[in-house]
């Protein structure tokens, strides 16, 4: 999104947070915190996991009431109570998990517990959907009231999110990660629909850790670190706020280290996976439904691949088909020269071929299990009896080797993996398949989620699983990512490959050219 002439305002504050501290249990997760929100500003919350951004967010949205510090809202002390309360004075908390009620329709979610009434008492359902209409229409959405929230898209969820907010008349929405699970097309029309509610004089709060999506869309950002405060950074005449100056104040080192190169390691060696005119579709009974055609590609042992696509050019329709879990019309698959046709996950695990998901909440964790079974699950051969009982002396002391190696920062191995931040989830995962000693090991969107210094510790981590002779394919959206730790490169568009270099060769303009015009080129 194009960087927009902001004007530097100068009206009174709607909210000001001044010097807010929050302890739990001699852990300072807040500590003398101080920002403010005007009317139509967007303000950018930023900060790594762990800095302290959701305990303010739970404090500002009456979730946790603060240790020390004051808050003040529109005028007067704000010490809301409850959520509740919170969204009575006025402000209004979306989290990335969205909180609707999928078998309700839009109407419903939006009015749930205070819908309009006619005389006698019942549900004014005329004057609902009515009401509905203008709200949904302030951002863009155009569906019927009675449609099943059950039936719209991620992206629609959102937008009644915010329709929902806007008829509680709040003048400050708080926006938790709103575009982790958009495409490109759906981040760019909520941020024009964010654009158009700071216009109108609404006040938002944008929480994300997609760093160019802050610097294109807020007027400031207020970043954390450790629970402090780290600094704020303007939009100036108009311009981005720059990433490199948000980076350095996130992790208190210049951006430049982050995307720099890891150590690199010895040539690869003998092509472990080999792809062949491999061919899915997207339903058996309709094969001309394709989705990969006709792909090749050859990785080898110790080598990083990297694949770049942007959505929907099949990158993780890739994973999921050597993986097992998609079907493969056509084509042959190859681990160490011999033939291959996993039916299942479960089969290519056997095979030794691991896949750490682009999904991790979804896909990967199980997020009320402790972080040990997370680990172990994967193989839970290996950490058996004969009996068939775990052997948790073992299972406990491989997860201590992986906690050492992998720098995985957590209270204990009993710990729910979900109070963990996204970077150490990661790492979790990782180990979960280190565990099995892969030949293979697919990485897609290894960082997702994941806050900018961690993203590093990841990249490197990756490289040291190639240095063992791990062939590792790594599918990312992010371009510097690509970059920084693939060995060779291959670009992918509807499904077919459109081009292959070498990591040394390659720029960001040389790839986007490969995954559009070139592609555009053949098709026309």
């Amino acid at each position: 999104m194009a960087a927009l002439a902001v004007a530097e305002r100068t009206e009174a504050p709607l909210l000001e947070v001044i010097s807010l501290s929050k302890h739990f249990a001699g852990v300072n997760a807040l500590q003398d915190v101080s920002l403010d929100v005007r009317p139509g500003e967007i303000l950018g919350l930023l900060g790594e996991n762990g800095a302290g951004k959701s305990t303010l967010l739970k404090i500002l949205s009456g979730a946790q009431p603060p240790s020390s510090g004051q808050v003040v809202f529109s005028g007067s002390d704000y010490r809301p109570s409850s959520p509740d309360a919170a969204k009575r004075a006025g402000i209004i908390t979306i989290y990335q998990e969205l909180s609707l009620i999928p078998t309700l329709s839009v109407a419903e979610n939006i009015f749930i517990g205070r819908a309009p009434t006619t005389t006698l008492g019942l549900i004014d359902w005329r004057r609902m959907r009515r009401e509905t209409r203008t709200h949904t229409a302030r951002v863009g959405l155009s569906v019927d009231p009675d449609t099943p929230v059950s039936a719209l898209s991620v992206a629609e969820q959102q937008l009644v999110e915010i329709a929902r907010a806007l008829s509680l008349d709040g003048r400050m929405i708080i926006m938790d990660e709103p575009t982790s699970a958009l495409t490109e097309a759906e981040v760019q029309k909520l941020l024009g629909i964010m654009d158009r509610l700071r216009r109108e004089g609404v006040a938002i709060m944008f929480v994300t850790h997609r760093l160019e999506e802050a610097s294109s869309i807020c007027d400031r950002v207020t970043v954390l670190r450790d629970g402090r405060l780290a600094g704020h950074l303007l939009r100036v005449d108009g311009q981005s706020i720059p990433i490199p100056e948000i980076i350095e104040k996130m992790v208190g080192r210049a951006a430049s280290e982050l995307y720099a190169r890891p150590n690199r390691r010895q040539a690869a060696g003998e092509v472990r996976l080999s792809v062949r005119g491999l061919r899915t579709v997207r339903d058996p009974e309709a094969p001309h439904a394709i989705v990969l055609d006709g792909i090749d590609l050859d990785l080898r042992a110790g080598e990083i691949l990297g694949i770049a696509g942007l959505v929907g050019s099949g990158r993780t329709e890739l994973a999921r088909a050597i993986f097992g879990a998609d079907r493969i019309a056509a084509g042959t698959v190859t681990l160490d020269g011999q033939a291959i046709e996993p039916k299942s996950p479960a089969d290519a695990i056997e095979l030794g071929i691991g896949l750490v998901p682009e999904d991790r909440k979804h896909q990967a964790i199980f997020a009320k299990l402790a972080i040990q079974q997370n680990f172990s699950v994967a193989a839970l051969g290996d950490y058996s009896n004969k009996a068939g009982f775990m052997a948790e002396g073992r299972e406990r002391q491989a997860l201590a080797e992986y906690r050492k190696a992998l720098s995985i920062r957590m209270a204990s191995p009993e710990q729910p993996i979900e109070g963990l931040s996204g970077g150490n989830q990661q790492k979790v995962i990782i180990a979960r398949w280190l565990t099995r000693n892969p030949k293979v090991l697919i990485v897609d969107e290894p960082t997702r989620g994941v806050d900018v210094g961690a993203k590093a510790e990841v990249h490197q981590i990756l490289v040291q699983l190639a240095s063992r002779g791990i062939a590792v394919m790594m599918i990312s959206s992010e371009l510097p990512e690509v970059l920084a730790v693939s060995d060779r490169i291959v670009t992918m568009r509807k499904g077919r490959i459109t081009g292959e270099m070498p990591a040394d060769e390659a720029t960001e303009e040389k790839l986007m050219a490969l995954m559009t015009l070139n592609q555009r080129q053949g098709d026309a």
